[in-house]
């Protein structure tokens, strides 16, 4: 690991995703605190998680191929601007108290669609500038980053949501995105992009149409995936668990203010104790993907997740559904490495923004159902709304237990576990 962070491009972008994701956190915590204290309802939260996943389906499509073409750096630099900029909007209506619900949807659906693109971006990059046999410390190290960031600071909102409220939350959340604008900045100079293999006569790209060259690099995308189950059930494995995660916003808030009665600080005390799992995962998942190969890692995160979080409702104090979350929080820390670890040995370069999005693509698809579903459920019975999420964490332990004998095309080396 120490080598990791004796390469400076890395140490920079390491420590733009703690800073934003410290800022995201406390931004999501605040806004789906404020929307259920303005509503009193499950459904309009599952209406929050819907508007995260629209732009996305209408993007995913599209951005892989700009992921692939592009200086990766420069991209993040351009989201992590734009964002600032639709925060700080709301931020000034907020302080002025003249913010609406409809205008907290729309703001998650602007920021949301520049996560969706963001993040495959940022697992791209990091791939760029590490070595291969340096991926599990990469991915430990951006994960720890993220999910410790972005989780202890839901636990800080819930202390502090009632002394600053929600505009200076996002006022909070719009200066670490100039923060990690500036930690983007520095971490090289020029434009890069990645190198990609001859795969045209020159005469044929020449005849090209800027449409034509961009349908066919997005019809490569899918096309990679065929002969490869191995990576097509990893994919189906990350889109479960990516559906199932985004969804856990609708069914948190209400555990503390309609099971616990511990209202704000309740909430902060899950997000928290999620967050410190996550982290913590951080010690522990390079030895552990070592020891079991990255697909069984990610079956038994899967089914620890699957189990804590069917039983999270059903615990009878505070304390101890805040240490199932614990326990979540650093199951979903050990699948991040290992999935993203697993995209990294599998993918190349080129072609990592395309496999990315399409794995995405179904992800956030499925997120929109269960939103809906675990919406209109959990507004009958909570408990019932953990349990649907809690199955398709079990679904997505299956597809990572499932039998599978990888065909590798000729010419090429089936990468390690």
């Amino acid at each position: 690991m120490r080598s990791i962070l004796q390469k400076p491009g890395l140490r920079y972008v390491f420590a733009a995703n703690v800073i934003s994701m410290l800022g995201s956190g406390m931004n999501a915590a605040a806004v789906a605190w404020y929307i259920l204290q303005a509503t009193h309802s499950e459904i309009a939260l599952g209406t929050f998680a819907i508007v995260q996943t629209i732009p996305a389906l209408l993007m995913l499509p599209f951005t892989g191929v700009i992921i692939d073409r592009e200086d990766r750096r420069r991209l993040v630099m351009w989201l992590d601007a734009v964002r600032a900029v639709i925060i700080l909007a709301v931020a000034l209506l907020a302080f002025a108290h003249r913010v609406k619900v409809w205008e907290l949807y729309l703001m998650n659906m602007l920021v949301a669609a520049g996560f969706w693109m963001f993040w495959p971006t940022i697992t791209a990059l990091i791939q760029e500038l590490t070595p291969g046999e340096e991926f599990v410390h990469a991915n430990t190290f951006l994960l720890a980053g993220v999910q410790g960031g972005w989780l202890i600071a839901g636990s800080i909102v819930g202390f502090v949501y009632n002394h600053i409220g929600l505009g200076g939350v996002l006022l909070i959340d719009f200066s670490t995105y100039l923060a990690s604008f500036l930690c983007y900045f520095a971490v090289r100079k020029g434009r890069h992009v990645v190198p990609r293999p001859a795969e045209l006569h020159a005469d044929l790209l020449a005849a090209e149409t800027a449409l034509e060259r961009f349908i066919r690099e997005m019809r490569e995308g899918i096309q990679f995936l065929h002969g490869r189950p191995k990576l097509v059930l990893l994919g189906v494995s990350w889109a479960l668990f990516l559906g199932a995660m985004m969804t856990g916003v609708v069914v948190t808030a209400p555990l503390s203010d309609k099971i616990y009665h511990a209202g704000a600080v309740g909430y902060g005390w899950f997000n928290g104790g999620w967050g410190t799992g996550a982290f913590l995962s951080a010690l522990y998942a390079p030895q552990f993907i070592a020891r079991f190969g990255s697909r069984r890692a990610i079956a038994i995160s899967m089914g620890m997740l699957s189990i804590s979080m069917i039983l999270a409702p059903l615990s009878p104090m505070l304390a101890i559904a805040v240490g199932m979350y614990g326990v979540m929080g650093s199951a979903r820390g050990l699948t991040g490495i290992a999935i993203n670890t697993s995209l990294m040995e599998q993918v190349p370069p080129h072609f990592m923004g395309r496999v990315q999005n399409a794995f995405y693509f179904a992800g956030t698809a499925l997120q929109i159902a269960l939103a809906l579903l675990v919406g209109a459920v959990a507004q009958w019975n909570l408990i019932a709304g953990f349990s649907i999420i809690g199955m398709v964490y079990a679904v997505a332990f299956v597809s990572a237990v499932w039998p599978v004998r990888a065909a590798v095309p000729a010419g090429e080396v089936s990468p390690a576990d």
